[in-house]
């Protein structure tokens, strides 16, 4: 009988820890957001909440798409370049076929630079860290040969369709929330989603069970540089015109946000959930250091973001820690 409570007992400390894990961005979000409707004049403004949503809801497509990389235990350093060159191509696809050709080629070529990626890393064995780091190279020596070194910016007429996609306040949001619903029941609900979390748990446990590791590890990353493409293009949708100087830095805000959120960056466990969460809390805390610590710039947001990682980094690891010592 002891023997039993103390099994018990285990499992329920590991499954304590888990959900700690899981949930724990999301109960710092409503702590700070909670904290700062009462403390911070204007941040429960509408108009503040808004700005918030609306300002992240097409970068946080790319948060989306590294959570299924990271979870399969990769990493995607192009996005921030695929997204520039999204927004770019798709400024360019309006002046030279108009509204289908701008949907069509920022989609079709930054998911086929995704592709590459995938088969690099799933047939020719090569670290994800390397090939990624050469697709950003290449997307953004892309966009900058497409602009004259950035000399050309493209614009997108005022009376084309193509703005609809990115026009007002809800259609982001909107935009954004069907996108994250529809990864959450893609990570959860499919085979697809279940040989993520083998393949990342243990790859070679994985190939024993049967899981299709290479076409998986193709298939995510396709669908990393779709997303990242597909927001440039809403992006510039919303700009009216692709912005060559755009992105710089994003894929590191995207690992962030999805660490924050609790996927493991070794892979195997995480949740969509986690990195929406992670998402609005970054962004909740740029609103509020722009508020109250403006007067320093940028160099306040890097520092405060760069401690919050690295806090929540040692808190991983610590978790995680004690469950295996717990199994």
């Amino acid at each position: 009988m002891t023997g039993m409570t103390a099994e018990r007992t285990t499992r329920r400390s590991g499954a304590v820890l888990g959900r700690v894990q899981q949930l724990g961005s999301t109960v710092v979000l409503a702590i700070v957001v909670v904290a700062a409707c009462l403390l911070s004049p204007g941040f429960a403004d509408q108009g503040n909440f808004q700005s918030i949503l609306v300002g992240n809801a097409y970068t946080s497509l790319l948060a989306l798409g590294m959570t299924f990389v990271i979870i399969s235990g990769g990493i995607d350093l192009s996005v921030g370049s695929m997204f520039a060159l999204g927004g770019v191509l798709a400024a360019w696809g309006v002046n030279h076929g108009g509204t289908l050709v701008s949907v069509v080629v920022p989609l079709v070529c930054c998911g086929a630079l995704g592709t590459v990626h995938g088969l690099l890393i799933a047939r020719a064995r090569l670290a994800p860290f390397i090939v990624t780091l050469a697709g950003l190279l290449f997307a953004r020596g892309l966009l900058q040969a497409m602009s004259g070194e950035g000399a050309t910016t493209y614009l997108v007429p005022p009376d084309s369709p193509f703005l609809g996609l990115g026009r007002g306040t809800w259609t982001p949001i909107l935009t954004a929330v069907v996108l994250f619903a529809g990864g959450a029941v893609l990570l959860l609900r499919t085979r697809f989603g279940q040989a993520l979390f083998a393949i990342g748990g243990n790859e070679q446990a994985a190939v024993l069970m049967g899981v299709p590791v290479a076409r998986t590890t193709v298939l995510v990353y396709s669908m990393s540089g779709l997303l990242a493409g597909g927001a440039g293009m809403l992006n510039a949708a919303r700009l009216q015109s692709g912005v060559t100087n755009i992105g710089v830095g994003y894929e590191l805000t995207a690992i962030a946000a999805v660490i924050i959120g609790g996927t493991l960056l070794t892979g195997g466990a995480g949740s969509i959930t986690g990195t929406a969460s992670g998402v609005l809390l970054l962004a909740v805390m740029l609103n509020l250091i722009g508020v109250h610590l403006s007067e320093y710039g940028s160099s306040a947001s890097d520092l405060v973001n760069g401690a919050f990682l690295a806090v929540v980094v040692l808190l991983q690891t610590v978790l995680s820690r004690r469950r295996v010592a717990d199994n």
